[in-house]
């Protein structure tokens, strides 16, 4: 009888030569592009415009080269060029873009309520989604595109989203994360040249720390090292649109765990998930990210940790100066940026123990929405989030700004 490590060994080289050959191609689809429901019109005219909102794209350019697209919404009632509102940037998870605020229905996208609200929308969108596939000198054909984890998206992407919306609109930004997005959000607002660009922000299943982590098939991922595999391959990017990224979920699922229901198999039961648009969110998601982001991202869950990108003894001495790369210190997040917090009971990628390890490393307390029935989706594509998330973040925001204005 083979032995189960033996098999899943045999499984993983199998697929990965599959993987290979398909890489070898340089039109192979693993590497191709993210082909959207209409590839001639870009974000705003395919999500904002339709609904009756004014919407404008923007393009920042980071400072290591790559080429971000911004778009800034206001209400159906309100002409952008008059928006006078406070500005608030959103920030999208991993395997997202910014579309990821308005897959709903305009009464239930956040981004929609949030310009129904009066307030400026920008909506962030990280290098190598859809929507920022630019670079200076490089092509996503290049492996040096993709050399990047979440770090990079924190201290260089959202670090020239802040900085740029702090300039177009002459005043702080509000920041709403989800799952990566407050990642980067944390991370970031360690950094005090950061911070200083933000007045309050608003952090949808917090993640710092990722050790207990219950999603089955984010373990079954981990407990392969397909991280490392992958790397080890010369696969740069991660596009599981692409034919050969699906027969890789199939292999990762078959015969070990009950991936029939994808989403709760990588985040958990979610209570209210809109599942009559599926179809429609399957039009734009997922995104692609880079294999080294999700090597980071597996260090954290199995170290524990809330560090910087780990390469190893050897060149962590030579980038670092020391043998572990450095944490991010929480404690740096300025008192004097309030924020708010919302969680649920049913998330398996932002568990509970963690999220208080969170809490511990912060010099400050953040007001808490705990929701028992949610998990990691229903936050940004619940059909009562409104209700239930989105109105009490609001109030939040406007409490912060009679405070600074007080």
């Amino acid at each position: 009888m083979v032995p189960p490590a033996v098999a899943v060994l045999a499984a993983v080289a199998t697929w990965l030569t599959i993987i290979a050959i398909g890489c070898a191609d340089e039109n192979s689809s693993w590497v191709g592009d993210f082909v959207a429901p209409n590839p001639y019109q870009n974000f705003c005219e395919q999500l904002v415009v339709p609904n009756g909102y004014d919407c404008a794209e923007h393009t920042i350019q980071t400072e290591d080269g790559y080429i971000l697209a911004l778009q800034r919404v206001a209400s159906r009632y309100n002409h952008i060029r008059d928006a006078s509102s406070h500005p608030i940037l959103l920030q999208h998870g991993l395997f997202m873009g910014g579309d990821a605020w308005f897959l709903n229905v305009a009464s239930q996208s956040l981004g929609f309520i949030l310009a129904d609200h009066g307030f400026d929308v920008w909506v962030g969108n990280v290098r190598g989604t859809r929507w920022s596939k630019g670079h200076i000198s490089l092509s996503v054909r290049d492996k040096e595109f993709w050399d990047w984890s979440w770090e990079e998206l924190a201290l260089y992407d959202l670090a020239e989203m802040l900085r740029y919306i702090n300039l177009v609109a002459g005043t702080k930004v509000f920041l709403v994360g989800h799952s990566q997005g407050t990642i980067m959000s944390l991370a970031a607002l360690s950094y005090s040249h950061i911070s200083s660009m933000v007045e309050a922000a608003a952090l949808l299943c917090p993640i710092s720390h990722l050790g207990h982590v219950s999603a089955p098939l984010v373990l079954r991922m981990v407990g392969m090292h397909l991280d490392q595999i992958v790397v080890a391959m010369g696969i740069h990017q991660l596009n599981f649109r692409s034919d050969v990224g699906v027969r890789l979920l199939d292999m990762i699922c078959d015969g070990h765990i009950e991936c029939d229901d994808l989403l709760t198999s990588l985040t958990g039961k979610n209570c209210c998930f809109n599942n009559s648009r599926v179809d429609f969110y399957l039009d734009y998601e997922p995104h692609p990210s880079s294999s080294k982001n999700l090597r980071h991202l597996f260090q954290m869950i199995r170290k524990g940790t809330f560090s910087k990108y780990d390469y190893g003894y050897l060149k962590n001495m030579k980038v670092y100066g020391k043998p572990k790369p450095p944490a991010f210190d929480l404690s740096l997040i300025p008192d004097s940026i309030p924020l708010w917090m919302a969680y649920g009971g049913q998330d398996s990628l932002a568990d509970l123990t963690d999220f208080k390890l969170t809490l511990d490393e912060l010099s400050s307390e953040p007001e808490l929405l705990y929701l028992e029935n949610y998990g990691h989706v229903d936050f940004i594509a619940g059909t009562d989030a409104k209700e239930d998330v989105y109105n009490r973040m609001i109030e939040f925001f406007a409490s912060s700004r009679r405070s600074a204005s007080a």
